[in-house]
């Protein structure tokens, strides 16, 4: 073993190490491998006590560093080759194989972390629940089973495919079916049974999410260090770069979910959980100050051929992070202080009190905040904001138009989801009926008059190294990409605008989402998506694989805009009501029949796409005449550059049939306006 392997294996022991003595000294500071034993109720005895923290812990570093890995395989390192044939270079290769082991460890810390979940959830020692039939048959049954057989399955899928990946996207696709594989577990945790269930959801999924690579790819840079490997500058920074946004999503997150689930600052010093989540919080304070210090002195000397001091400073780092990792596992294994006073069945299933009676002005001013859509708005108004400002500086223009459109979608965004429309919408199918026409038939416009895709295409700049992938080389072999090919496809992207309304509603599948908060959002996610990618075919203002001519631009409209129509006057035809068993549950007192309701669901659909009609037959006639503007403009150049060539007596050569025709025409009709010249000359002679 040479000596890069040496000072990487002492960095992965002391962070084990570091890891393992946190977790226990929380585990017993927080109580979770203490709890009385109280008689008559099954014990899973203290094999799962500590076994299960200890499987999760693993878990989550192992799934950590896969990620890492595959960042580093897929972005971190330049690609090498061709434009057209890119290929990844031999340490990036490296780095997939041993993102495969990692995956491999992955998936048997998630089965170990399945086996002790089941056993901690029945009550029975773990070589009983191993020996039985009890692991087969709850592991359907219990979500946390569930999931963690998600998280089985795709790592294998991972572990599997890292063997033989040699494209950049391939590894691409591996790096986003690991951060996939990396949101099912948490998600069943406290987060899913928080009072406000909607933003810890979601608060926990950020987290997750900004976790992984930031720690995974940290460790891997730091063992790129070590091992004394080439690329190490542009590593380093474009870690460097990427940690950042991670640090403040992971500090905004954790900062809703403590708030989400200690309600009273007093309880961070009153509660075992409080204490736990405020020594996460000092960790997270120390691990920033180890990032300005990267910024601010490692990361120069790297450029100065000084790998040592980033090497050295990233091996503790990379300690406190698996420190701060193992306190975070002993945090979900303590319980969260119970909610003071009786909480009511509505407010379980939706995360709120019931509203009062629905008017004009509660759907106006009862704000109720959806961190999704919240982080969603602001990163795109965000993104979109630093385009065009860039540009401005650069000296280039963008449309004043674009932008107010861009912004406009937005606001669309922010009024069905924080508004009194979003506390309505889960029990009134009416008011869910609006939410759904307007993210999916109006916001899409808007957004697609932006043009997003261009202002990126045009903001963002080239790799620094030939050849390599940065965000705008990725961004346009996605669009030349077969995925995309398919699904911009007129026809695939219509019927999935028309079908998948029919096949939501018109199944059990709206139920489903219907009381579950990730199911609602995925089905609000898919509203928004379907309408970008239809009206994106149908206006074709971004880059596209397909772009129709306007007559059928027009014919596609008119053949889709009734299916709503038909979609609401069958909702009205229905003598039976949709989701009986979640409507009835959350059925308000004030409220008109379940019945009623979704009659007046079905006008809504039905008259609510004369709407977005006008507004696209109104975008449609500006981009024909635009677009016969600039065929006439480009049709007069030609001509008056084939006339300058005629002129001067030059062949032409190379000229397109109609501008060699013009200048044809333009000969002939000076030859005719000579010859009449002499014609008229010639008459006005006196006869001899």
């Amino acid at each position: 073993m040479n000596e890069g392997a040496l000072r990487v294996l002492r960095a992965a022991v002391l962070a084990v190490v570091a890891a393992a003595a946190v977790l226990v000294a929380a585990l017993v500071l927080g109580g979770a491998v203490t709890e009385q034993v109280i008689p008559g109720i099954g014990d899973a005895g203290a094999a799962t006590r500590w076994g299960l923290p200890v499987s999760r812990t693993a878990m989550d570093l192992l799934s950590a560093l896969t990620v890492g890995a595959l960042l580093a395989g897929a972005a971190l390192l330049p690609v090498e080759g061709a434009r057209e044939t890119p290929k990844l270079s031999r340490d990036s290769v490296g780095y997939l194989r041993a993102a495969s082991w990692l995956a491999a460890g992955w998936a048997a810390a998630a089965a170990a972390t399945l086996v002790f979940t089941v056993a901690d959830v029945l009550g029975q020692p773990v070589t009983e629940v191993i020996g039985g039939n009890e692991l087969s048959s709850y592991v359907g049954s219990l979500e946390q089973g569930t999931a963690l057989m998600i998280v089985v399955l795709l790592a294998v899928v991972v572990a599997l495919l890292a063997r033989t990946t040699t494209t950049p996207a391939a590894a691409f696709g591996l790096l986003a079916m690991a951060g996939i594989a990396l949101l099912p577990p948490p998600l069943t945790g406290h987060s899913a049974s928080a009072a406000n269930h909607e933003v810890a959801v979601t608060g926990v999924a950020l987290h997750v999410a900004a976790i992984a690579p930031w720690v995974g790819g940290l460790a891997v840079v730091g063992a790129h260090a070590l091992l004394g490997r080439d690329k190490l500058p542009i590593m380093a920074e474009r870690f460097s770069r990427m940690a950042l946004w991670c640090y403040v999503t992971v500090g905004a997150s954790g900062m809703v979910n403590v708030i989400s689930r200690l309600p009273s600052p007093s309880e961070l010093f009153t509660t075992d959980y409080g204490r736990l989540a405020l020594g996460k919080i000092i960790a997270f304070a120390v691990l920033g100050w180890f990032g300005w210090w990267h910024r601010e002195r490692t990361i120069p000397a790297l450029h100065d051929r000084k790998p040592r001091a980033f090497a050295r400073l990233a091996a503790v780092e990379a300690a406190v992070m698996a420190a701060t990792m193992g306190l975070a596992v002993a945090l979900a294994r303590t319980a969260p202080p119970p909610e003071t006073g009786t909480e009511s069945a509505i407010k379980t299933q939706l995360g709120f009190d019931m509203p009062p009676h629905i008017n004009l002005e509660r759907l106006a001013t009862l704000w109720h905040f959806d961190l999704f859509f919240g982080v969603l708005v602001v990163v795109l108004g965000g993104l979109y904001l630093a385009g065009v400002l860039r540009l401005r500086r650069r000296g280039d223009s963008w449309p004043v138009g674009r932008t107010v459109s861009w912004f406009f979608g937005l606001l669309t965004i922010v009024i069905v989801t924080q508004t009194g429309v979003a506390r309505y919408a889960p029990i009134l199918f009416s008011v869910h009926m609006a939410q759904h026409m307007v993210l999916n038939m109006l916001t899409p416009i808007f957004l697609v008059v932006g043009a997003p895709t261009t202002l990126a295409l045009r903001a963002l700049k080239p790799a620094r190294v030939r050849g390599d992938r940065g965000p705008r080389e990725w961004l346009t072999a996605m669009l030349h990409s077969r995925f995309v090919r398919f699904v911009a496809h007129p026809a695939f992207a219509t019927i999935l605008f028309m079908g998948s309304t029919f096949a939501l509603y018109f199944t059990p599948l709206f139920e489903d989402l219907m009381r579950d908060h990730l199911g609602h959002i995925a089905m609000m996610v898919h509203f928004l998506a379907s309408g970008c990618l239809f009206f994106w075919v149908l206006l074709g203002i971004d880059p596209a694989p397909r772009r129709l001519p306007h007559p059928m631009r027009l014919l596609l409209l008119f053949v889709t805009m009734p299916f709503h129509a038909f979609f609401g006057i069958a909702l009205m035809s229905l003598n039976q009501a949709l989701a009986t068993g979640w409507y009835n549950a959350v059925n308000p007192p004030w409220g008109t029949t379940i019945l009623h309701d979704q009659h007046t669901a079905g006008s809504i659909a039905w008259a609510f796409g004369e709407v977005p009609t006008f507004v696209v037959l109104l975008v449609m006639a500006f981009q024909w005449y635009a677009d016969d503007q600039r065929q006439a403009r480009r049709m007069d150049r030609k001509a008056d550059r084939a006339a300058e060539r005629t002129a001067r007596g030059e062949a032409g050569d190379g000229e397109d049939e109609l501008a060699a025709y013009n200048a044809r025409l333009a000969k002939l009709a000076e030859r005719d306006r000579l010859a009449g010249e002499q014609g008229r000359k010639a008459a006005r002679q006196p006869e001899s």
